[in-house]
């Protein structure tokens, strides 16, 4: 049984007996816990259906198939190895600095990143696909640096990492609303508004975006940087996600609308192509935005400039509390 085919029936379509969690399989297949993460999320593994907060399980058949696998599990752990900066150029017989520039050129696309202590992030590749670029290009982690290699102020590295999750995740989403929702989690909550205008979609994509498998952070600041690093910088990149949702907003609309509370019927929104129909206001909608207490000291004013505030997007000043929301993560 594969992905798709687990995520259709489910685990309770097989005995309970054939399915084991994510915790057994990776002491049964001597990985970590964020090996067997990835190792689903590469498609290396084939995983059951992910559960509310819990990890997905994998079926009994499948830890038997990898165990049988040459090499166990040397090979597996070798595939899912992700190194940094310091152990890529190593393994590129290259500095750290030329390493670096590789990787903020787009050349070296990474798997994944976590926070060191001072709150920097820090990027992963992996270590066979540096092993397969060195093999590919042999002269350029050691040769003359192009234009493209050497210029300043250009750095890909997120980008490449927030088009290679989305990837991941659209091949093992067959519903048309999760792919939909797969494509605006890489925007904004203003852009998003702009594209979807009905309330009620927005909250459907929300609930049914699926669970990173890889990079769950535990803390607030490891929360704070997945939630940066999933949204688009660039114009062009907003662009191309903006028109995707769109197209796959279509398609989600002819399959079935979104739910909306006391069965009222579906809006039918205007077709705008991912184009911004009219001016967008970051933080509550126009409904809560007339509800407002009026000025003074009224009970529960301050709850709900916070929750006003917790609605625009970092670095934007919310045009009805004018509370602005600070960015403090770095990139090296």
């Amino acid at each position: 049984m594969n992905v798709s085919e687990a995520s259709r029936v489910g685990c309770s379509g097989t005995s309970a007996r054939e399915w084991v969690s994510a915790g057994r399989a990776a002491a049964e297949l001597a990985l970590k816990h964020e090996e067997v993460d990835l190792a689903v999320h590469l498609g290396l593994i084939d995983a059951g259906p992910v559960v509310g907060a819990a990890r997905p399980p994998v079926h009994r058949s499948e830890i038997d198939r990898l165990r049988a696998q040459p090499g166990f599990p040397e090979q597996l752990k070798e595939r899912v190895r992700t190194v940094g900066t310091a152990e890529g150029a190593s393994l590129l017989r290259t500095d750290a600095a030329r390493f670096t520039a590789l990787a903020r050129a787009g050349y070296l696309p990474p798997v994944a990143f976590h926070l060191n202590r001072r709150r920097t992030v820090v990027w992963l590749h992996l270590a066979e696909e540096l092993r397969d670029f060195a093999a590919r290009e042999p002269d350029l982690p050691t040769g003359w640096m192009t234009r493209r290699t050497r210029t300043r102020g250009t750095d890909l590295r997120a980008r490449n990492w927030r088009s290679r999750r989305i990837q991941r995740l659209l091949g093992r989403a067959a519903d048309p609303w999760v792919r939909a929702s797969l494509q605006a989690s890489a925007l904004a909550a203003v852009q998003l508004a702009e594209v979807v205008e009905d309330p009620y979609e927005r909250a459907h994509l929300a609930r049914v975006r699926p669970r990173a498998l890889i990079g769950r952070p535990g803390t607030v600041a490891g929360r704070e940087a997945e939630a940066r690093m999933m949204l688009a910088e660039d114009p062009d990149e907003t662009h191309w996600r903006r028109a995707n949702l769109t197209q796959e907003l279509d398609r989600a609309r002819a399959a079935g609308p979104a739910p909306r509370p006391g069965g009222l019927p579906a809006a039918r929104p205007p077709r705008t192509h991912g184009l911004a129909v009219g001016p967008a206001l970051c933080g509550p909608s126009p409904r809560a935005a007339r509800a407002r207490p009026p000025a003074g000291r009224v009970r529960g004013e301050e709850s709900w400039q916070a929750g006003a505030a917790d609605a625009c997007p970092p670095g934007q000043v919310n045009e009805l509390t004018g509370v602005a929301r600070r960015d403090i993560l770095t990139t090296c």
